[in-house]
């Protein structure tokens, strides 16, 4: 400690990191920032305006003598022997969504979305909800906007929408989610989680722990591992399915939307209505519709805000037709069952991009996804050897490689006739050759943009 101030250590400087630091300082901490890179772009202007000590680069388990907190990055491991020899140390270890909660006021209400596919949609969709029907919201989390960043503007009455996922949720105390909604589970991040599917669905269910009864917990019944997790809460369990006549919650009834709680029903918009096409954007509206009406918003407003959400940048986004060729931007899906959806939204002969950092994916269930719609598959970075040995045992061998992002987008406009299309669905994560999947996604659009008609 210094002059009575407490210490807190923060490892990891992207987003969350530098939010949590400037979060810390104003409300009166000593901050030693710490990554295991010694110099990050922007990092200093980013600070500008506290103090700090720069451990950058350095090891983090020589940083903890005289530390009260350590805020982890999502993507340190909470069992790292550093983390577990803080907590040996008596030090407090928690992440910057539990950070976030801390900091904000008590009387706003949390509305919380996880899942492993259409955790980004149906945040920013339920936050369109909220904000159609006059409620001060403020839409953070995983979705790119961290709870730290935000936290001392909530006041009560506020409503946080936020996309947690499961390596944020890992490192929880106290965090509790007024409504917490879980899409699906599929595998993703098996080498963060110890390749034990067991463990990135227990980090998933931590949401749950803290809820009361006064809560509510929205399950997706078709998903037979989310519609087990109602035995994980004590809130208040609702369904969303489009294939079962749920008792509470959220049914499809000749294609319509029906809201049902203790007897009453309430039809809301047909499908068709929806801007955002597919059954995996009905499930994401489903559960986004039951999150809202579940926190006390009316019907109607509900109803505007379906009809009027246009869908999120970087998924299926359709992005520009050049040459005849249409383009479409699905960065978002950064595993393979995420990217399975942007496949079935094609239409057309598809050229399409895959590959990026390997999270240890399985890619059999993506290639038999293809149908004849994938003309080509053109194959960029770690993955790219990995994803062409499956392709070719399913059969598939109309495979391209290309060592750089730029040759990648020139090889599939060459690829591409008029009346085809070209699809940037990796079914990986950006890293090693992107900061994030949103840069992968705008660099894409960028060169779309460039070309000529």
């Amino acid at each position: 400690m210094q002059n009575g101030k407490k210490t807190a250590l923060i490892c990891g400087m992207a987003k969350s990191g530098i939010a949590s630091a400037i979060l810390l300082y104003k409300n009166g901490y000593k901050v030693i920032i710490n990554d295991m890179k010694s110099e990050i772009s922007g990092l200093q202007e980013a600070l500008k305006d506290i103090e700090y000590v720069n451990a950058m680069g350095q090891e983090p388990e020589t940083l903890l003598d005289g530390v009260d907190l350590l805020v982890l990055s999502p993507v340190i491991p909470i069992f790292k022997p550093f983390a577990r020899k803080a907590q040996d140390m008596g030090i407090e270890v928690i992440g910057e969504i539990e950070l976030g909660y801390r900091y904000c006021h008590r009387g706003a209400k949390f509305v919380c979305i996880s899942g492993t596919n259409g955790k980004t949609t149906t945040t920013a969709l339920t936050g369109e909800l909220f904000k159609a029907a006059g409620k001060r919201t403020f839409v953070l989390g995983n979705i790119g906007i961290p709870i730290t960043e935000r936290a001392m503007e909530v006041k009560d009455g506020d409503v946080i929408v936020a996309e947690v996922a499961a390596l944020q949720l890992e490192s929880i105390k106290s965090f509790r989610p007024n409504a917490f909604g879980m899409l699906n589970i599929t595998e993703d991040h098996l080498n963060r989680f110890q390749y034990k599917m067991e463990n990135y669905i227990a980090a998933k269910c931590r949401g749950f722990e803290n809820q009361t009864p006064q809560d509510f917990a929205v399950l997706n019944y078709d998903d037979p591992i989310v519609r087990d997790m109602a035995k994980l809460t004590r809130a208040r369990v609702l369904y969303f399915s489009q294939k079962q006549d749920v008792e509470n919650g959220m049914l499809l009834r000749d294609g319509y939307m029906i809201w049902r709680l203790d007897g009453h029903e309430q039809r809301l918009i047909h499908r068709s209505e929806l801007q955002i096409p597919g059954d995996h954007n009905l499930e994401n509206a489903m559960c986004a519709a039951t999150l809202a009406l579940c926190m006390g918003l009316e019907p109607a407003a509900v109803c505007r805000g379906l009809k009027a959400f246009p869908g999120v940048e970087h998924r299926i986004e359709f992005v520009a037709t050049k040459g005849g060729v249409d383009y479409y931007n699905d960065s978002k899906g950064t595993n393979p069952d995420a990217a399975i959806q942007g496949i079935k939204a094609m239409s057309k002969p598809t050229v399409l991009i895959g590959g990026g950092y390997d999270k240890q994916s399985e890619y059999d269930e993506w290639i038999d996804s293809f149908d004849g719609k994938v003309k080509c598959l053109v194959l960029i970075g770690q993955t790219r050897e990995k994803i062409a040995e499956c392709a070719r045992k399913h059969g598939f061998d109309k495979i391209r490689f290309a060592d750089t992002y730029e040759e990648c987008l020139k090889l599939c406009t060459e690829l591409a006739q008029p009346g085809e299309a070209v699809l940037l669905s990796p079914a990986c994560a950006s890293w090693g050759m992107f900061p994030n999947y949103e840069v992968r996604g705008q660099l894409f659009k960028e060169y779309v943009h460039g070309l000529a008609e």
